[in-house]
Protein backbone atom coordinates (compact mmCIF):
# COMPACT_ATOMS: atom_id res chain seq x y z
CA UNK A 1 0.00 0.00 0.00
CA UNK A 2 3.06 2.22 0.78
CA UNK A 3 4.44 2.20 -2.63
CA UNK A 4 0.91 2.46 -4.39
CA UNK A 5 -0.17 6.15 -2.28
CA UNK A 6 3.95 7.23 -2.93
CA UNK A 7 3.13 7.10 -6.77
CA UNK A 8 0.29 9.40 -6.51
CA UNK A 9 1.46 11.93 -4.34
CA UNK A 10 5.43 11.44 -5.07
CA UNK A 11 8.60 13.19 -3.07
CA UNK A 12 9.52 16.71 -3.68
CA UNK A 13 12.28 18.06 -5.60
CA UNK A 14 13.65 19.17 -1.89
CA UNK A 15 12.74 15.78 -0.49
CA UNK A 16 14.77 13.69 -3.10
CA UNK A 17 17.41 16.07 -2.56
CA UNK A 18 17.47 15.76 1.57
CA UNK A 19 17.20 12.20 0.86
CA UNK A 20 20.20 11.99 -0.80
CA UNK A 21 22.04 14.30 1.44
CA UNK A 22 21.08 11.93 4.51
CA UNK A 23 21.82 8.26 2.32
CA UNK A 24 25.54 10.16 0.95
CA UNK A 25 26.56 11.23 4.61
CA UNK A 26 25.66 7.96 5.89
CA UNK A 27 27.60 6.30 3.33
CA UNK A 28 30.63 9.11 3.64
CA UNK A 29 30.73 8.32 7.38
CA UNK A 30 31.55 4.47 6.68
CA UNK A 31 34.78 5.71 4.56
CA UNK A 32 32.51 5.28 1.23
CA UNK A 33 32.93 6.78 -1.50
CA UNK A 34 29.38 7.55 -3.54
CA UNK A 35 27.50 9.72 -6.07
CA UNK A 36 24.50 10.09 -7.68
CA UNK A 37 23.23 9.53 -11.01
CA UNK A 38 20.24 9.17 -13.03
CA UNK A 39 17.32 11.66 -13.04
CA UNK A 40 18.38 13.03 -9.64
CA UNK A 41 21.95 13.89 -11.19
CA UNK A 42 20.76 15.04 -13.88
CA UNK A 43 18.36 17.72 -11.96
CA UNK A 44 21.53 18.85 -9.80
CA UNK A 45 23.15 19.35 -13.20
CA UNK A 46 20.03 21.22 -14.31
CA UNK A 47 17.55 19.38 -16.05
CA UNK A 48 13.92 20.36 -15.91
CA UNK A 49 12.56 17.01 -14.89
CA UNK A 50 11.74 16.60 -10.76
CA UNK A 51 12.80 13.28 -10.12
CA UNK A 52 10.30 10.64 -8.38
CA UNK A 53 13.34 8.60 -7.04
CA UNK A 54 17.43 8.14 -6.30
CA UNK A 55 19.92 6.42 -7.86
CA UNK A 56 23.19 5.86 -5.37
CA UNK A 57 26.35 4.13 -6.90
CA UNK A 58 29.03 3.48 -4.06
CA UNK A 59 32.06 2.84 -5.00
CA UNK A 60 33.27 -0.58 -2.70
CA UNK A 61 34.30 -4.10 -3.13
CA UNK A 62 33.48 -4.91 0.55
CA UNK A 63 29.72 -4.40 0.73
CA UNK A 64 26.76 -5.78 -1.48
CA UNK A 65 24.11 -3.64 -2.13
CA UNK A 66 21.50 -5.29 0.41
CA UNK A 67 24.71 -4.89 2.89
CA UNK A 68 24.78 -1.01 1.87
CA UNK A 69 20.93 -1.03 2.23
CA UNK A 70 21.27 -2.47 5.59
CA UNK A 71 24.06 -0.18 7.03
CA UNK A 72 22.09 2.63 5.81
CA UNK A 73 18.76 1.50 7.20
CA UNK A 74 20.78 0.95 10.81
CA UNK A 75 22.09 4.07 10.81
CA UNK A 76 18.46 6.15 10.12
CA UNK A 77 15.12 4.85 10.75
CA UNK A 78 13.43 6.31 8.31
CA UNK A 79 14.97 4.03 5.65
CA UNK A 80 13.16 0.58 5.12
CA UNK A 81 13.11 -2.33 2.77
CA UNK A 82 10.31 -3.79 1.25
CA UNK A 83 10.28 -7.64 -0.84
CA UNK A 84 10.25 -6.99 -4.11
CA UNK A 85 7.01 -8.02 -5.80
CA UNK A 86 8.93 -9.56 -8.83
CA UNK A 87 9.18 -13.64 -8.96
CA UNK A 88 11.99 -15.36 -7.39
CA UNK A 89 13.46 -12.24 -6.53
CA UNK A 90 16.15 -12.21 -3.34
CA UNK A 91 16.78 -8.56 -3.07
CA UNK A 92 14.29 -6.10 -1.05
CA UNK A 93 13.49 -2.26 -2.22
CA UNK A 94 14.49 0.04 -0.48
CA UNK A 95 12.56 3.40 0.84
CA UNK A 96 13.05 6.33 2.65
CA UNK A 97 9.62 7.36 4.56
CA UNK A 98 8.43 10.76 4.05
CA UNK A 99 6.48 13.16 6.07
CA UNK A 100 2.97 12.96 5.21
CA UNK A 101 0.19 9.86 5.20
CA UNK A 102 2.47 7.02 3.67
CA UNK A 103 4.89 9.17 1.51
CA UNK A 104 7.94 7.42 0.50
CA UNK A 105 11.00 8.19 -1.90
CA UNK A 106 12.58 5.09 -3.24
CA UNK A 107 16.17 4.59 -3.37
CA UNK A 108 18.14 2.21 -5.59
CA UNK A 109 21.82 1.49 -4.42
CA UNK A 110 24.51 0.33 -7.15
CA UNK A 111 27.91 -0.60 -7.43
CA UNK A 112 30.39 -0.05 -10.44
CA UNK A 113 30.15 -2.61 -13.51
CA UNK A 114 26.25 -3.05 -12.79
CA UNK A 115 24.69 -1.71 -15.74
CA UNK A 116 28.07 -0.87 -17.20
CA UNK A 117 28.69 1.99 -14.41
CA UNK A 118 32.09 2.78 -14.59
CA UNK A 119 34.24 3.19 -11.19
CA UNK A 120 34.69 6.95 -9.82
CA UNK A 121 37.40 8.23 -7.79
CA UNK A 122 36.32 10.87 -5.32
CA UNK A 123 38.12 13.26 -6.82
CA UNK A 124 36.02 13.43 -10.39
CA UNK A 125 32.85 13.40 -7.93
CA UNK A 126 31.33 16.95 -8.01
CA UNK A 127 29.30 18.18 -4.93
CA UNK A 128 26.21 20.17 -6.24
CA UNK A 129 23.95 21.61 -3.12
CA UNK A 130 25.74 19.44 -0.93
CA UNK A 131 25.14 16.00 -2.33
CA UNK A 132 27.85 14.17 -4.16
CA UNK A 133 27.61 13.85 -8.33
CA UNK A 134 28.66 11.75 -11.07
CA UNK A 135 30.95 13.49 -13.61
CA UNK A 136 28.49 14.88 -16.17
CA UNK A 137 30.39 12.46 -19.16
CA UNK A 138 29.50 9.73 -17.31
CA UNK A 139 26.07 10.60 -16.54
CA UNK A 140 25.71 11.58 -19.71
CA UNK A 141 27.04 8.58 -21.75
CA UNK A 142 25.07 5.85 -19.30
CA UNK A 143 21.60 8.18 -19.88
CA UNK A 144 22.14 7.71 -23.64
CA UNK A 145 22.83 3.86 -23.08
CA UNK A 146 19.45 3.93 -21.24
CA UNK A 147 17.55 5.24 -23.93
CA UNK A 148 19.09 2.68 -25.94
CA UNK A 149 18.19 -0.40 -23.73
CA UNK A 150 14.54 1.09 -23.16
CA UNK A 151 13.55 1.60 -27.11
CA UNK A 152 15.09 -1.79 -27.53
CA UNK A 153 12.96 -3.30 -24.88
CA UNK A 154 9.95 -5.74 -25.18
CA UNK A 155 8.04 -4.52 -22.53
CA UNK A 156 5.42 -1.48 -23.07
CA UNK A 157 6.25 0.61 -19.95
CA UNK A 158 10.01 0.60 -20.91
CA UNK A 159 9.62 1.46 -24.38
CA UNK A 160 7.38 4.62 -23.29
CA UNK A 161 10.43 5.66 -21.01
CA UNK A 162 12.63 6.47 -24.53
CA UNK A 163 11.25 9.47 -24.72
CA UNK A 164 11.71 10.97 -20.94
CA UNK A 165 15.13 10.00 -21.78
CA UNK A 166 15.19 12.21 -24.88
CA UNK A 167 14.58 15.09 -22.92
CA UNK A 168 17.32 14.41 -20.25
CA UNK A 169 19.75 14.15 -23.21
CA UNK A 170 18.74 16.91 -25.06
CA UNK A 171 19.06 19.36 -21.69
CA UNK A 172 22.12 17.63 -20.29
CA UNK A 173 24.14 18.12 -24.39
CA UNK A 174 23.01 21.81 -23.74
CA UNK A 175 24.62 22.09 -20.38
CA UNK A 176 27.83 19.66 -21.23
CA UNK A 177 28.46 22.70 -24.50
CA UNK A 178 27.71 25.52 -22.16
CA UNK A 179 30.26 24.28 -19.46
CA UNK A 180 33.00 23.46 -22.04
CA UNK A 181 32.68 19.31 -21.49
CA UNK A 182 34.87 17.76 -24.50
CA UNK A 183 34.80 14.53 -24.56
CA UNK A 184 38.20 13.49 -25.80
CA UNK A 185 39.32 14.69 -22.84
CA UNK A 186 37.63 12.22 -20.64
CA UNK A 187 40.13 9.56 -20.68
CA UNK A 188 39.32 7.88 -17.38
CA UNK A 189 36.47 6.49 -19.10
CA UNK A 190 36.38 2.89 -19.90
CA UNK A 191 37.48 2.22 -23.58
CA UNK A 192 34.85 -0.26 -24.08
CA UNK A 193 32.16 2.17 -22.34
CA UNK A 194 32.90 4.80 -24.71
CA UNK A 195 33.45 2.61 -27.66
CA UNK A 196 29.57 1.52 -27.34
CA UNK A 197 28.67 5.25 -26.69
CA UNK A 198 30.22 6.17 -29.86
CA UNK A 199 27.71 3.49 -31.71
CA UNK A 200 24.71 4.74 -29.88
CA UNK A 201 25.32 8.52 -30.28
CA UNK A 202 25.02 7.51 -33.82
CA UNK A 203 21.72 5.18 -33.76
CA UNK A 204 20.59 8.45 -31.39
CA UNK A 205 21.74 11.13 -34.42
CA UNK A 206 20.27 8.71 -36.64
CA UNK A 207 16.89 9.06 -34.95
CA UNK A 208 17.26 12.56 -33.71
CA UNK A 209 19.46 14.21 -37.24
CA UNK A 210 18.73 17.92 -35.05
CA UNK A 211 20.99 16.42 -31.86
CA UNK A 212 24.07 15.64 -34.14
CA UNK A 213 25.31 19.60 -33.53
CA UNK A 214 24.78 19.30 -30.01
CA UNK A 215 27.07 16.05 -30.19
CA UNK A 216 29.82 18.00 -32.25
CA UNK A 217 30.29 20.40 -29.74
CA UNK A 218 31.24 17.91 -26.85
CA UNK A 219 34.14 16.48 -29.17
CA UNK A 220 32.13 13.85 -31.25
CA UNK A 221 32.68 13.77 -35.42
CA UNK A 222 29.18 12.76 -36.55
CA UNK A 223 30.45 13.25 -40.07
Amino acid sequence: MLRSTARRNPPTLEETRAVARTATRILTSHGLTCCAFGSLACNLYGTLRTPNDIDLVVMTRSYTQEELKDLIRRSDSRFYLVPSRKPFATYKVFYYRLAGYRRSCKVDILLPGIMNIPTITSGRIVKVHDIPVMPLSALLLLKLQGWSDHRASTRPDMIEKQYVDVQDINQLLRIASTRGLWMQSETWLPSDFLEAAGDRIAEYVDEYPSSGASWEAIGYDMN
